[in-house]
């Protein structure tokens, strides 16, 4: 008995699934007869690379196709014979174990020197083409720049980086694409339609997700679940085969742990686990779910190039959550569910991972509270090279301004400002690297009616401060730390004293605030005729104080 594969195997380019792109193009040059001498049909396995070369050679050598039409007619004794494999003039070669220059020659440049027998056109159709030798490639090279007459060839691979590109040049390329989930539903309906066979829709899609877009790995799948569960086919039967999967369940996880009901959310993996479920491939179904949340969240339009389709009533789910998170808040879910499905295995307790994991993520607050402005470009800093990670804009969420003009009440003193002043530049350096160090050489000092007055020693260190969306990010951090809302003033104190040392403790204020040096280095040159009047800087003995106090104020250590 022949595989579903083979048996509904498309017979001509209505049959087709997917590839649009291809079958369009290659309609029009049928039906205008400007068929090119070679093609490169190149991409992942099982989409129909070696199928439409087969139409195509049907096509072009069809005796009843009529002017203007791309359609064989599979009635005709060249169309039977093609599709019963016997038409001498149609050759396929598996370059898998043909790959030396003597089957080259043998089995293609001889060959196509001899005229078609009943066709029109003698078509070489070679499947894995990059398994071929150099020698073999450079022995076809010459063939396929300049072949006889009515002779055609089409290459197949699913690696085209191997393929030389003196021969790559001399085809017409095609790039094959994975199929979509839908368009695969659509073949798999079709199949059960014509073997009279019942299943629920929920199993194709199962089905179509697992194949990962290969079309012939689907119909595989399908063929599999039917030789077990006959002419009607349950759930139940349909696990044997592929993974027991339930994405319902998995968008219900996310939900609950979108509304942060930690409790919920991990009673429903205990009672999956309980109820016999995979929890691993609960658990990259649930990955999977969350990365197409986030790719929609941040352009629906990278979902339809990527061919990410989930299923009709997936996609309405997934689109109600969409609207209820954010960007950050997702990257953050994604990160803790992929560290514990790589922990999940070493665990005594198999669900604990996700347990911890779901925990975390409902008792940390969004990250989006204390960056819902968007964040400004990063100030310039000093090109120092340290052995630390480099800063990584975190993503933003674009949430209109806070207004300026608030009601406050605030009992803060400068004393509580300055006791918690560490905690606001550690919040601040998360977000915006070079803006921690301008906030350490400020003095904070007197709070008045809900406003905070921060000192700074250089004007250009005042007017960074007082950017829109700077004191936007700095009054939220403020109300973070100190429980209250906070309006920033910033002003200049060209009496603030600058330490010589970078090893402050971070207090903020001019007699010991970490990163002063950095300050000093900030700090724009004078103008020339200024700087002329100044008496140069001392002359160190060595190097190695100029190191150290680097060393000092930015951290790392000497490698060389």
């Amino acid at each position: 008995m022949a595989t579903l594969y083979r048996k509904h195997r498309p017979q001509n380019f209505k049959e087709i699934v997917g590839q649009i792109h291809i079958k369009t193009t290659l309609e029009h040059e049928i039906e205008s007869n400007k068929i090119t001498h070679a093609y490169l049909f190149c991409g992942p396995r099982g989409i129909g690379k070696t199928t439409i070369a087969r139409i195509l050679s049907k096509s072009i050598n069809c005796l009843n196709r009529k002017e203007g039409e791309h359609e064989p007619c599979n009635t005709c004794k060249v169309c039977v014979d093609i599709n019963k494999a016997r038409n001498l003039d149609i050759i396929e070669i598996d370059a898998a174990s043909h790959t030396g220059v003597d089957n080259v020659r043998e089995n293609i440049i001889a060959a196509a020197r001899v005229s078609p027998g009943q066709a029109k056109y003698k078509v070489f159709i070679v499947d894995e083409v990059h398994m071929l030798s150099i020698s073999a490639f450079n022995a076809l090279l010459k063939v396929l720049e300049e072949p006889p007459q009515n002779v055609i060839f089409i290459l197949c691979t699913t690696e085209v980086h191997k393929i030389p590109a003196t021969i790559i040049s001399r085809c017409q390329r095609f790039d094959f694409k994975r199929i979509s989930v839908n368009d695969i539903i659509k073949k798999l309906n079709y199949i059960i339609t014509k073997e009279g066979i019942t299943i629920e829709n929920k199993i194709l899609e199962d089905i179509a997700r697992h194949s990962e877009g290969h079309m012939r790995d689907a119909e595989s799948l399908l063929g599999q679940i039917i030789a077990i569960g006959g002419k009607n086919i349950t759930a139940k039967e349909a696990s044997l085969v592929i993974p027991r999967s339930d994405l319902g369940e998995a968008t219900a996880l996310i939900e609950l742990i979108i509304k942060k009901d930690a409790a919920q959310a991990i009673a429903l993996v205990n009672k999956l686990l309980n109820n016999g479920l995979d929890l691993k491939q609960f658990l990259i179904d649930t990955i999977e779910l969350q990365r197409k949340i986030l790719l929609q969240k941040l352009s629906p339009n990278i979902i339809d190039k990527l061919g990410l389709e989930l299923g009709e009533n997936i996609e309405i789910k997934i689109n109600e959550i969409v609207k209820e998170t954010t960007s950050l808040f997702m990257v953050q879910m994604i990160n803790e569910f992929m560290q514990a499905k790589n922990t999940m295995k070493d665990s005594f307790i198999i669900q604990l991972p996700l347990e911890l994991a779901i925990a975390k993520i409902c008792q940390n607050k969004p990250v989006t509270n204390i960056n819902s402005a968007a964040l400004p470009a990063s100030s310039p800093t000093p090109a120092v090279s340290m052995n630390k990670a480099p800063f990584t804009p975190p993503l933003t969420s674009s949430v209109a301004p806070a207004p300026t003009t608030r009601k406050i009440n605030s009992n803060l003193n400068t004393k509580i400002i300055k006791e918690k002043w560490h905690e606001v530049l550690a919040m601040i350096k998360q977000h915006n690297h070079s803006l921690s160090f301008i906030l350490r050489v400020c003095e904070p000092r007197d709070v008045n009616g809900g406003q905070l007055c921060l000192a700074f020693r250089y004007k250009f260190h005042k007017d960074r401060i007082s950017e829109n969306n700077i004191k936007i990010l700095i009054e939220k951090v403020l109300a973070k730390v100190y429980g209250e809302n906070l309006l920033i003033e910033a002003i200049i104190d060209e009496k603030i004293e600058v330490p010589q040392n970078g090893n402050g403790n971070g207090n903020g204020n001019g007699n010991g605030s970490g990163g002063a040096k950095l300050a000093e280095e900030q700090a724009p040159p004078p103008p020339p005729q200024q700087a002329s009047l100044k008496p140069s800087a001392p002359k160190t003995d060595d190097n190695g104080g100029m190191v150290n106090k680097l060393i000092d104020s930015f951290g790392g250590k000497v490698v060389s």
